[in-house]
């Protein structure tokens, strides 16, 4: 009896040892890992007697190492993501700080170097994936801003779902962020939006749901909501549509989002509808878009701190976003290699916008427009231009410009220029 229970406790510990060595090489072969390498100027310089700073110019170096595990073999397959980022000064000074780009202290010193982390666990059921951990989700309502060194990143779990054909289900929850120039996770806030929210006002929890909808390959409708506790409660609906006309394409895009106070309303009141429209035509390289779009209610667009704001309107300076806006979009881009130079990309981008209401505007020109009856204006005009080292020793390497020039009775004048030299390395 005693070698009869020794026999099955081995042929049990060796079948556990084949499924932890199966499952061990199911998570080695599937995985896949990444380092990028991102160095960043950034200059941005401000025009204008109230301003109080003139100059916020840093240069830096990122390096990012993203390490992608596969899923175990099973019904319900696991694994773990581990992203770690790591971000050099390189130029930066008191007066200059506060770019994005390098965390900074009290003394509005930007730190001489900085590091974090995130991880995510992962389980995937038939096409139904669960992440838990650092998430960095591109949605209409939620949208992490990537626009300088590192991601902007979330602390929540995250569920999508496209078992059912044709159809994309996500389902979110989030309780703090770690901004893209931070070390730390924080509660969640609002954008200040010139001063239209008070940006002290934090929440620790948000959550998400949506659908999209393909019934066709050229159209998507999507129906998407999510509330942040306290704060407010915002809606969105969009439709995406495209179709060949001539020899080239014809394509539409409308954005419809819908915000109001919610909970215990901390922020104040929250009134805001908004429609965001593209309309645009593809002929060989050549893509000329442009839209219009329309801020209503008694206040700014509402969305979250630190993220993009999913319109069409944002640039680098100005989102077009506050009380009663109105903007126009033209756009232009051009792939060269229709010219047979492969990897290098321009666009142009142009966007006027008036009927502001200064009313929620904190700031002197603010509030000297209101004084005056008066409505706010800007414009902003937005150059890019990207190349991609195609072959060679320096294969893959890529080099962008971009540069913007910001214009307002409103807010100060900016001048800005990025430069971002990149690479990465996929192993």
């Amino acid at each position: 009896m005693k070698t009869y229970h020794c026999r099955r406790a081995s042929l049990l510990l060796a079948t556990l040892c084949c499924a932890f060595q199966s499952a061990q090489a199911s998570l080695l072969e599937d995985g896949k890992g990444s380092l990028e390498l991102r160095n960043f100027y950034f200059d941005r310089d401000f025009h204008g007697d109230a301003a109080t700073q003139s100059r916020r110019s840093e240069w830096a170096q990122g390096l990012m190492l993203k390490l992608q595990s596969g899923y175990t073999e099973g019904v319900v397959g696991f694994g773990l993501d581990a992203t770690g980022m790591f971000g050099i000064k390189l130029d930066s000074s008191p007066d200059r700080s506060g770019s994005g780009l390098l965390p900074r202290g009290a003394d509005r010193r930007a730190a001489d170097e900085y590091g974090k982390a995130v991880g995510t666990f992962k389980a995937r059921l038939a096409e139904t994936e669960l992440r838990v951990g650092g998430l960095s989700p591109q949605l209409p309502l939620l949208a992490s801003n990537n626009s300088r060194l590192f991601p902007q990143w979330f602390n929540g779990a995250q569920l999508v779902s496209k078992d059912l054909h044709n159809f994309t289900f996500t389902v979110l929850r989030l309780d703090a962020t770690k901004l893209r120039d931070s070390t730390d996770f924080e509660d969640l806030t609002a954008m200040a939006q010139q001063g239209a929210y008070p940006a002290t006002v934090s929440s620790d929890r948000l959550y998400y749901a949506g659908a999209d909808y393909q019934p066709f390959d050229n159209l998507t409708l999507s129906l998407h909501s999510s509330q942040l506790k306290d704060l407010f409660q915002r809606d969105f609906a969009g439709l995406k549509y495209r179709v060949g006309l001539g020899p080239g394409q014809v394509f539409s895009e409308w954005r419809w989002f819908n915000a109001r106070e919610q909970g215990r309303a901390l922020l104040g009141e929250v009134d805001n509808r908004t429609l965001s429209t593209n309309f645009g035509y593809t002929l060989q390289g050549h893509t000329f878009s442009g839209g219009y779009q329309k801020v209503q209610g008694d206040t700014a667009y509402a969305y979250v701190g630190g993220t993009d704001t999913y319109l069409f309107s944002e640039q680098q300076v100005s989102t077009f976003a506050l009380a009663n806006e109105r903007a126009w979009m033209l756009r232009y881009d051009y792939n060269f290699a229709a010219l047979g130079v492969p990897g290098l990309t321009f666009n142009v981008r142009y966007v006027k916008g008036d009927q502001v209401d200064p009313q929620r505007i904190a700031s002197v020109k603010g509030r000297a427009l209101q004084a005056a009856g008066m409505e706010g204006r800007e414009w902003e005009r937005t150059t890019d231009i990207t190349y991609v080292v195609q072959s060679g020793v320096l294969r893959n390497v890529s080099l962008r410009w971009r540069n913007a020039t910001m214009r307002s009775n409103f807010a100060d004048a900016a001048d800005e220029n990025r430069v971002i030299v990149g690479y990465t390395f996929e192993f």
